[in-house]
């Protein structure tokens, strides 16, 4: 399967099971013999790096691997700075290329440090989790933490080509597995209601029966809408859906709560205050809720309204005295809402309160 991004440089996703041992004969033709540097973690170095490596090499590239550790807390800015003074070392040039295998983390990282290695040099994202492949790998966004909020150092920067295997879905735990299927249902949330009754209540098994099918589907919502949006100066902030409170989850528990885990809470929290707060006519809470009833489901809050407000507010989608929060119309159209960064605290108390 294969989904066109048609941003300004313009790129493939492959999505196949089994590709990952034959990766190397997928890349553009310009990246053809050069040095590769896999940049990835250490859960998915055992697993998957032998795999890419020995494809590389027996098309003749040179490679080099770097592994940091895996987790929310180590996207940081010095782990950033470790891995371009490696670059440096090993002396790759501009005409080299990285690859970013492995989740999330993995990708935003790579791609970040393409974007800003001797002033960009090429990557390719190969997702090797649920969540990557629905939605990180797909799009150029890049970033790592500060100590102040999520995701708040960063650029857009797009790959030369992602390469999904959904075979490497089979290593992860449940909780991981559950974190892509939070955006998978988010998609068909704000963009197709077809597509999000058709997740509604699916086991991790039913999802797997048809998996590189729901992966297209989910590439194919974001890629329209990146299209559209390159820099996310408008429609593109949909896909923001519950990231707002999401993303201040994460920080409140030092990301002990999965950013999957997190955004699926947010959802609820943003469609009850929604509807609590006069911005749509239906409270779809319980409908989201019902979508994730073949995993554990969005985790109870046990945060004050104070406290999600207050890290917030360090949202990178704040624009001074103002922020956009997203809110449901329907089950597949959200809308953006500018809205006073004060009432964002009220959002939050009505999005907590179950009543």
């Amino acid at each position: 399967m294969k989904v066109k991004i048609n941003v300004k440089k313009p790129y493939d996703v492959i999505i196949e099971k089994g590709i990952l041992s034959e990766m190397a004969e997928y890349l553009p033709i310009g990246l053809k013999k050069k040095t590769a540097v896999i940049i990835t973690d250490n859960n998915v170095m055992p697993l998957y790096e032998p795999i890419v490596r020995k494809s590389l090499e027996s098309a003749d590239f040179n490679v080099f691997s770097y592994v940091f550790k895996s987790g929310e807390k180590h996207k940081t800015p010095e782990e950033l700075v470790g891995i371009l003074n490696f670059l440096a070392e090993i002396k790759v040039t501009r005409s080299d290329f990285i690859i970013a295998l492995g989740g999330g983390i993995v990708g935003d990282m790579a791609g970040f440090i393409a974007g800003i290695y001797l002033r960009g040099i090429r990557y390719v994202q190969i997702p090797t989790t649920f969540l990557a492949a629905v939605d990180s790998s797909v799009g150029g966004k890049t970033a790592v933490n500060l100590k102040a909020g999520k995701n708040l150092a960063g650029l857009f920067y797009q790959p030369e080509i992602v390469i999904c295997d959904p075979e490497t879905f089979h290593t992860l735990d449940n909780v991981t597995f559950a974190d892509g299927v939070s955006e998978a249902v988010k998609h068909g949330f704000i963009s197709d209601e077809m597509f999000f009754r058709s997740l509604s209540g699916k086991t991790r098994e039913q999802y797997m029966e048809n998996i590189a099918e729901i992966v297209m589907r989910n590439v194919e919502i974001k890629g329209e809408i990146v299209a559209g949006d390159e820099l996310e100066k408008g429609k593109r902030q949909l896909l923001n859906f519950g990231h707002t409170a999401g993303h201040a989850i994460e920080i409140c528990t030092n990301h002990a709560v999965s950013h999957g885990q997190a955004v699926a809470a947010g959802m609820v929290l943003m469609s009850r205050a929604a509807y609590k707060k006069g911005f749509c006519d239906i409270d779809f809470s319980q409908e989201i809720e019902a979508a994730f009833s073949g995993f554990q489901g969005p985790i109870n809050l046990n945060y004050s309204a104070e406290k999600l407000y207050e890290t917030g507010l360090s949202d990178k989608k704040r624009r001074g005295a103002k922020i956009n929060i997203i809110i449901p119309e329907r089950i597949g159209k959200c809308v953006i809402k500018e809205i006073n960064a004060e009432e964002l605290l009220e959002v939050f108390r009505l999005g907590l309160e179950k009543k």
